[in-house]
């Protein structure tokens, strides 16, 4: 299973003690591959500076990259499918050009991708996932 981790469910699944960490440890133990940009690494690294510090983010960062189901992809086109928060595309932009089956988010922006019928990637709560992974 190939995903995309939104920015806030990785915050919520980095936690030893939260109910979303199975999600890392899926990652950790080669059960899911993770796609990312380099626009995805450099939204993780500043919110984890932010809300850690910049020792905890790179740290994090080094451990993601390590991993063999971290899968890099470049996302030269943009699709500009979510109009309300065009941040956001950087999601599906990367989850289209990485081949992900899901994005993982509890944000309701992205409800403009589940309405689309192209792209061909499913929008999923982390709660789903984990049912996923059980």
């Amino acid at each position: 299973m190939r995903i995309v981790l939104d920015t806030n469910v990785l915050l919520a699944a980095l936690p030893k003690v939260s109910r979303f960490r199975p999600i890392i440890d899926a990652l950790a133990k080669g059960n899911i591959e993770l796609v990312v940009s380099t626009a995805i690494l450099l939204e993780y690294e500043e919110i984890l500076t932010r809300k850690t510090n910049a020792l905890v983010a790179n740290n994090f960062l080094e451990f993601l990259l390590k991993q063999p189901g971290v899968v890099r992809t470049d996302t030269p086109f943009t699709w500009g499918i979510i109009e309300i928060d065009i941040d956001d595309n950087k999601f599906v932009d990367a989850g289209l050009m990485g081949s992900a089956d899901y994005i993982i988010t509890y944000d309701s922006h992205f409800e403009a991708v589940k309405q689309r019928p192209f792209p061909g990637i499913a929008v999923v709560t982390p709660d789903e996932l984990l049912d996923m992974l059980t």
